[in-house]
């Protein structure tokens, strides 16, 4: 079984759920944030709507009952001012004759009078609409009006005057902002309540999905190794198959080649996923030394230049001097492998592949920075953001017939990760890729 250290893990993996916990939170949060917003702006909205339009209601109708009284005592030479119409109703009227002198009121509110004649001054009262009037000279009173207008006419339809009619609606609309203010107070506490339930139901759905993470984890982990022996039974067989000089029919040396092939990708597979699995687990430590990165890539050169070869590809190694770098170096051999192996398979025939070191230093970071550059099929920008996830290929039926299992790039990014660097690409469909590493200087531990 491989050993793993658990309470490492359930820390890495504790954190890792922790900060997915607390981004989904955040983000219901934010989602019920602007649900309470709404829907206390769209109440608000409506209780303005629902005054407003009532009162509207109300002032046309009083209006031109208004109108026909006023025509009444225009004709009839009787103008009795009156207080009666505002106490009732906090209503007011003010009747104007042609010449537009005032004949007949019941006073506004001494508070809005003074407004009230202003607006009246300069015609902006609508005739046959009702307007809303809001002066917020003092937040704790405003001052709402509503007002219209009618023309008072004889039975004859001569028009002899004009009646303002208007009512102050200040209280109305406080009352709406009290009510609006107690709905966002409610809301505020829905909403604190609903978090507060959001992160619990949240915390119980991720901690099941931890402990499934860990399971799934350790599975790929114990399954990986548990393979490695037969495998390796199933290889050695074969192999002794094969040295059997007894066996002389053409088909079946055939087919213990083919067993042997195919446990080979059986085993490649089954290594690749022992590496991710101990990547996942923190299992597998990194050999830190120093050695020359220059050195390795023009060895990498060497051992690569024959599978170059048969498909006609020029493979390039631009790098020269020494530059010494700090890190695992099978590591890093194994990473600068399967990009240029990459490269190399899907550069057509005819192509360039080329390996080059860009620079002996990156300022204050203290590191490595190389490339690997090919002038093949390329690959789509749809497809760029999903390269290193495990077991995707772009060109599946393709990617088979070269033979790999999807795991390669997923490989070179995590020991691109162990050693606190970041790999990019660029591609262009029909122009070739190139993918840029960079590696920090890793400190060499301490022998004890």
């Amino acid at each position: 079984m491989l050993a793993i250290n658990w309470k490492q893990n359930r820390l890495k993996f504790g954190g890792l759920f922790s900060r997915s916990r607390m981004r989904l939170t955040f983000a219901y949060s934010l989602l019920m944030f602007g649900l309470f917003i709404i829907i206390i702006f769209l109440a608000h909205q409506t209780m303005e709507w629902a005054v407003t339009s009532e009162q509207a209601r109300e002032l046309s109708e009083t209006v031109h009952a208004v109108s026909e009284t006023e025509s009444t005592m225009i004709r009839n030479g009787v103008y009795v001012g009156n207080d009666d119409l505002g106490k009732r109703e906090r209503m007011f009227f003010y009747t104007y004759d042609k010449s537009g002198n005032l004949q007949n009121y019941s006073r506004a509110p001494e508070r809005i009078e003074e407004d009230v004649l202003e607006v009246i001054k300069h015609g902006e009262v609508p005739t046959g609409e009702v307007a809303v009037y809001v002066q917020q000279q003092d937040e704790d009173k405003p001052k709402v009006l509503m007002m219209t207008a009618c023309d008072v006419r004889l039975v004859t339809g001569e028009k002899i005057g004009m009646v303002y009619l208007g009512k102050d609606v200040s209280a109305l609309y406080k009352g709406i902002k009290k009510a609006t203010y107690f709905y966002g107070a409610i809301s505020f506490i829905a909403l604190l309540t609903a978090i507060m339930l959001g992160h619990v139901v949240s915390g119980r759905v991720v901690a099941n999905m931890q402990q499934a993470y860990i399971r799934q984890r350790q599975f790929a982990a114990d399954a990986s190794h548990e393979l490695r022996t037969p495998l390796s039974v199933i290889m050695a067989s074969a192999d002794l198959l094969s040295n059997d000089k007894s066996i002389q029919s053409p088909f079946l040396q055939q087919v213990i080649q083919d067993m042997k092939d195919e446990v080979k990708k059986m085993s490649n597979l089954v290594g690749s996923l022992l590496q991710i699995a101990r990547s996942d687990n923190n299992a597998e430590s990194l050999d830190i030394k120093e050695f020359d990165i220059i050195a390795m890539m023009e060895q990498l050169g060497r051992k690569m230049q024959p599978l170059a070869e048969k498909k006609n590809i020029t493979l390039n190694v631009n790098a020269s001097g020494e530059v010494m770098y700090r890190g695992d170096e099978q590591k890093i051999q194994q990473l600068m492998l399967i990009l240029v192996d990459n490269a190399v398979k899907y550069t057509p025939e005819g192509g360039t592949v080329t390996l080059s070191y860009d620079g002996k230093g990156l300022g204050n970071l203290g590191g490595i920075h190389f490339s690997v550059r090919d002038n093949g099929i390329g690959i789509s920008a749809e497809d760029l953001d999903k390269l290193f996830q495990r077991f995707f290929r772009v060109d599946k039926a393709r990617s088979r017939s070269m033979g790999g299992n999807g795991l390669g790039l997923a490989i070179a990014k995590t020991i691109v990760d162990a050693h606190h660097g970041n790999i990019g690409v660029d591609s262009e469909l029909g122009k070739g890729t190139v993918f840029k590493v960079t590696l920090k200087n890793l400190k060499i531990p301490k022998k004890n």
